[in-house]
């Protein structure tokens, strides 16, 4: 059984997390903290980087709707899309019911569904797959092929993804990315930071073409290991979409808050 403090960690973690990435890939980015609303936006092509959350906790109804149309309003006036998160477990009862409705009334579409994970699992044991190998991202090279498989998982154009990744210096040192490759072609990629003293994992992506072979679960298992031999974490959270939902637990994450993505309707 999870609680409210199980959701708070997993925002906090996004929210961190975030600050990094989008300062990393706009040192002019919109990063606030305002009353119910963590802006992280980039303004990129790459819409992961484009990110609002909800961040009152037992949160009513009527607050809410408020903070539904002020994040609305934010998103409105950039110039590249991104998403609305919605850790569901920090609203109350009344709110939560009326979630969809007040997203609606703000202009804002149900993206997708996703879960906030955590978990004491670290350290795990150095994975192996009969069909892979495993490459520590370090080149730019490695780095556009990590883009590419977000972007082919994700659905999004390749230069939005590339737009996101390729010219980072951080992601070849500080985060701890891996692709998994078969026979010289990269087919998945996983990804953990250090954050607040815990292992954030963060775009998990497996090509469509090769996908429910495992590919994913060891590429993470991989990514794990390295973060964690690295910097000593045995913590590690996530937020995972509804593909890999039922992978995670398979690697000991336990799922905690149910969540919402919105964006803003075309």
């Amino acid at each position: 059984m999870h609680g409210p403090a199980d959701s708070v960690e997993s925002r906090q973690q996004l929210t961190a997390a975030w600050r990094v990435m989008v300062l990393d890939r706009n040192p002019d980015a919109d990063v606030r903290d305002l009353p119910g609303l963590a802006v992280r936006w980039a303004d990129c092509r790459f819409p992961f980087w484009n990110c609002v959350t909800l961040t009152g906790d037992g949160a009513g109804a009527g607050l809410v709707r408020r903070r539904l149309d002020e994040a609305a309003e934010i998103m409105r006036s950039k110039r590249h899309p991104g998403f609305l998160w919605v850790f569901e477990d920090l609203l109350d009862e009344e709110a939560r019911a009326a979630l969809g409705p007040a997203a609606a009334r703000a202009g804002l579409a149900h993206a997708f569904p996703g879960t906030g994970m955590a978990g004491d699992l670290l350290p795990v044991p150095e994975p192996a797959h009969p069909d892979l190998t495993f490459v520590r991202v370090t080149t730019g090279e490695h780095l556009r092929a990590f883009a590419d498989l977000n972007s082919l998982a994700y659905g999004f154009p390749l230069e939005d993804g590339r737009d996101g990744l390729v010219w980072s210096a951080l992601w070849k040192n500080r985060v701890y990315a891996c692709l998994g490759v078969r026979n010289g072609t990269p087919v998945a990629c996983a990804a953990t930071m250090e954050v607040e003293g815990r292992l954030f994992v963060l775009l998990v992506a497996t090509d469509p073409a090769w996908q429910r072979r495992g590919y994913g679960e060891a590429v993470t298992r991989k990514a794990l290991h390295e973060g964690a031999a690295a910097t000593g974490a045995t913590r590690a959270t996530l937020h995972a979409t509804a593909a890999g939902a039922p992978v995670y637990p398979r690697i000991g994450f336990e799922p905690n808050s149910p969540m919402r993505f919105y964006a803003l309707e075309d």
